[in-house]
């Protein structure tokens, strides 16, 4: 019996075929908003902007440096406003992610001499305070590597533009969330006891449970979120599926019914004869009244 061997040319369109689907990695996908979301959206991101610098600039323009305005802020202002829903843009994660990493960096700026080795240094360890304390934020990064490069070595030259800057954003990202149909903070744990629809789950929530801890990824989307969108895609699968069933599609054109008053053993006989389950029950102008079974 000779040998199994796999031929050049299978080979070949293997390793296209895995190729190409790793490029495909590459390529974003559709962002799926509205018109309505997108410049809901922008807008908050203008006001926000405009307003932490505005009143930042007015408060803090003469302070000594003239440091009035935060470049990771405007990462923060597309969280808050871009994506409210996110654990990543909440209030703590705004106020703890910056205010901490930002200690992170003044103090990898004190104590370590090299630039390179404070940034290499200071960007993972803010990442660490901020998973350990709930705060991740990904300008939290940004802001530990500004207080490194712009060798922040007091607290002045932070904490008096961050905590203003701060605040701001997160005050004007709550009133606009707000009023514009985005609860904000946004609910990230449902209160004990919280009804949830069963009729629309396949799953239970500690088979959720089980599927994130094998999954074993930070998702930029609660947890309850996540139940609920599975929720809406469960319910829309079955509006394709059985949204245009009507009763005629399953039910017989002329169904085997008994008349009121008809005997019980002339029921039983009937469904055993057409191996029926269950007979419906009319009366004379053919109205269902009943079922025998």
């Amino acid at each position: 019996m000779l040998p199994l061997t796999t031929s050049p040319l299978s080979t070949n369109t293997g390793a296209k075929a895995a190729l190409l689907q790793w490029l495909r990695a590459f390529w974003p996908a559709p962002v799926t908003i509205d018109a309505r979301e997108r410049w809901r959206s922008l807008l908050g991101a203008a006001l926000g902007m405009g307003l932490t610098a505005l009143i930042s600039h007015w408060w803090l323009g003469g302070t000594p440096g003239g440091l009035w305005l935060l470049a990771p802020m405007g990462a923060s202002a597309v969280l808050v406003f871009g994506v409210p829903a996110s654990p990543l843009a909440q209030p703590w994660a705004v106020l703890g992610g910056n205010g901490l990493s930002a200690l992170v960096g003044v103090a990898c700026a004190r104590w370590i001499a090299d630039p390179v080795l404070a940034a290499a240094i200071a960007v993972p360890l803010a990442i660490l305070v901020m998973l350990w304390l709930r705060c991740l934020h990904p300008p939290g990064g940004a802001m530990a590597l500004s207080a490194v490069l712009s060798h922040w070595m007091g607290l002045e030259w932070v904490w008096h533009p961050l905590v203003v800057n701060m605040v701001l954003m997160v005050g004007v990202g709550v009133v606009y969330n707000t009023l514009s149909g985005r609860p904000y903070p946004h609910v990230q744990t449902r209160a004990q006891g919280h009804a949830t629809d069963a009729r629309a789950m396949h799953f239970t929530e500690a088979d959720l449970d089980v599927a994130l801890a094998q999954y074993n990824q930070i998702l930029d989307v609660s947890r309850d979120d996540l139940q609920d969108l599975l929720q809406h895609a469960e319910m829309a699968a079955y509006r394709r599926t059985l949204g245009g069933l009507a009763c005629a599609d399953v039910m017989s054109s002329d169904p085997i019914a008994v008349e009121f008053g008809t005997s019980l053993q002339e029921a039983w006989d009937l469904i055993h004869k057409h191996h029926v389950k269950a007979l419906p029950v009319v009366d004379r102008v053919r109205r269902i009244v009943g079922i025998a079974s």
